[in-house]
C-alpha cells in the first residue's frame, strides 16, 4: 500500500456535497485512500459560478448551469480508475441521477486553473431543480444545508431515486 499505487491516481474529481470530509457519503472516499484508489488534494473553489441545491431528501446537486449560483466550495480528489468506477457508481451515472464533466477549479488564494469532472444533476431534471429551488443555490454544501439528509437506505424502497426526484421537483415549492 505504499505511494506508488497512487501514480493510478490520474482523474480529478470535485465532490461538494456528502462525498466531502464530514458527511455521509465519505467513508467511501476513505475506503478508496486506505486502497490507494484516492488521494485528497486540498479545498477547491469552482472557477465560475454554479448552482448548489439540494433536492429530495436534501441530496446535494450542482447544476451544470455555469454564470448562475455561486462559486461552489468543494474538495478535489485524484482517484484511479477503480476509483473512479466506485464513485460512478455511488452517484448513478448509469442511472441518469449525476453525470461527470468537466469543470475549472481553483486553490484557495492561488490563481492556477485546475481542470477536474464534477458531478453535475442529469440535464433531464436540472432546470427544473434550479426553479424549484427559487433560482437560489448556495456556496458550500455545511451541516446547515444537510440537516435532514436521508441516507439511501433509509429512503422508502418502493421508489428509486428518480421517481424521488420527479415527486421533489412537482410538489408544491413549500415542501422545499
Amino acid at each position: 500500500m505504499g505511494f506508488e499505487a497512487n501514480n493510478n491516481c490520474t482523474t480529478l474529481i470535485f465532490t461538494y456535497g456528502t462525498l466531502k470530509r464530514g458527511f455521509s457519503n465519505h467513508v467511501l472516499l476513505q475506503d478508496l485512500m486506505r486502497t490507494g484508489d484516492a488521494v485528497f488534494k486540498g479545498t477547491y473553489q469552482t472557477l465560475h459560478n454554479y448552482p448548489l441545491v439540494c433536492g429530495p431528501y436534501r441530496v446535494p446537486f450542482l447544476l451544470n448551469m455555469p454564470g448562475s449560483g455561486h462559486r461552489v466550495t468543494g474538495e478535489l480528489y485524484a482517484v484511479s480508475a477503480r476509483g473512479l468506477d466506485r464513485v460512478d457508481e455511488l452517484e448513478g451515472t448509469s442511472k441518469g441521477h449525476y453525470e461527470r464533466r468537466p469543470i475549472l477549479l481553483m486553490a484557495g488564494g492561488n490563481e492556477e486553473e485546475v481542470a477536474a469532472e464534477a458531478y453535475y444533476a442529469h440535464k433531464n431534471f436540472e432546470k427544473e431543480m434550479w426553479m424549484k429551488n427559487g433560482g437560489k443555490g448556495f456556496r458550500t454544501y455545511s451541516e446547515k444545508e444537510a440537516r435532514g439528509y436521508v441516507k439511501r437506505k433509509d429512503r422508502p424502497q418502493n421508489l428509486s431515486f428518480l421517481d424521488h426526484v420527479n415527486i421533489f421537483i412537482s410538489s408544491p415549492s413549500a415542501s422545499a
